[in-house]
């Protein structure tokens, strides 16, 4: 028996209360330079200007024509969703009479001042085992990755050396971090802390706007940088016959993703879903065949979640 597990944003909401996409836009993030005010204040006005005329859209809606305008209009709405969803790993350090900020690194020791991250570890540490295929999730942030250290995951290579500097206080260029973990981490939509060069330490890429990821639009495309991941996922899901969702809506415009689920989990049997609005319809058109349990998310309903671990070994 071989079971997975997948996280959606409902997952980092519960984890660190990180913004689901409908309340992406509360614009609560800080600007570190005049750059980032000019920023804050054209992203502001093009989305006020958006909901004037169309008050009762969807943030899906209003990403999709933001990004259809121009590719500065496009960039401007990747930054700002990269930068509100790196905001809690932000780390201000006073360096030669001025502040300085920066996302921090994986395997860094001050990770657990952000709110949440003890739980986020309590919670997976809690499946880590020989029967977990592996790890899928549509999330960009870094929480898994904080929460597991290099020690314990990989993004499907064996080995990785990732870009960056080392953790927090070795803070060192001289001593290449490696992901020696053997839980494959398979990130559909990509992630803040990779680009087109390759993947780093920390979620710098989140900061500057620069990062590869999938923007939660109606029609998504997957880019070609994360088709290997793509196919992590289809090799994770063939292998197992149970599946742990955290967080995931089903929703429809999550085309490519639900038709994932479907042709390559058609071995899974049994599904548990976390959620506090669990989308049951949708989630037995996908697995016809399986058992689907739901509860709410933990700590409220420890007692389902403990069952379906127990039903695991």
């Amino acid at each position: 028996m071989t079971y997975s597990i997948f996280l959606g944003a409902g997952f980092s909401k519960w984890a660190i209360n990180l913004p689901l996409v409908s309340e992406l836009f509360d614009f609560d993030i800080s600007p570190f330079n005049q750059s980032d005010n000019k920023r804050i204040k054209a992203i502001t006005l093009l989305k006020s200007e958006w909901d004037k005329s169309f008050p009762d859209s969807e943030n899906e809606q209003f990403i999709n024509y933001a990004s259809n305008l121009s590719k500065e209009q496009r960039d401007l709405v990747s930054w700002y969703i990269s930068r509100r969803l790196t905001k809690p790993f932000i780390c201000e350090e006073y360096h030669a009479q001025q502040w300085r900020r920066h996302s921090l690194s994986i395997d860094e020791y001050r990770k657990f001042s952000i709110k949440g991250m003890a739980k986020t570890l309590s919670f997976l540490q809690g499946f880590l085992g020989i029967a977990l295929a592996g790890i899928l999730t549509t999330n960009y942030d870094l929480l898994v990755e904080y929460a597991l250290g290099t020690k314990v995951f990989n993004y499907g290579i064996n080995d990785e050396q990732l870009v960056g500097r080392g953790a927090y206080p070795v803070s060192t260029w001289l001593h290449p971090v490696k992901l020696t973990g053997k839980l494959i981490l398979a990130k559909l939509h990509g992630s803040v802390s990779w680009d087109e060069n390759g993947h780093y330490t920390d979620g710098r890429r989140g900061i500057t706007g620069n990062a590869t990821i999938v923007m939660p639009t109606l029609q998504k495309e997957i880019p070609s940088l994360l088709k290997e991941q793509w196919t992590l996922a289809e090799n994770i899901l063939e292998q197992s016959d149970k599946l742990l969702v955290f967080g995931f809506a089903f929703n429809k415009y999550d085309s490519l993703l639900l038709d994932l689920l479907k042709l390559k989990g058609k071995n899974i049997r049994s599904v548990l879903i976390i959620d506090k609005y669990p989308n049951i319809e949708a989630a037995s058109e996908l697995w016809p065949h399986a058992k689907l349990l739901y509860c709410l998310p933990p700590p409220n309903d420890d007692g389902h979640i403990a069952n379906w671990k127990n039903s695991l070994s």
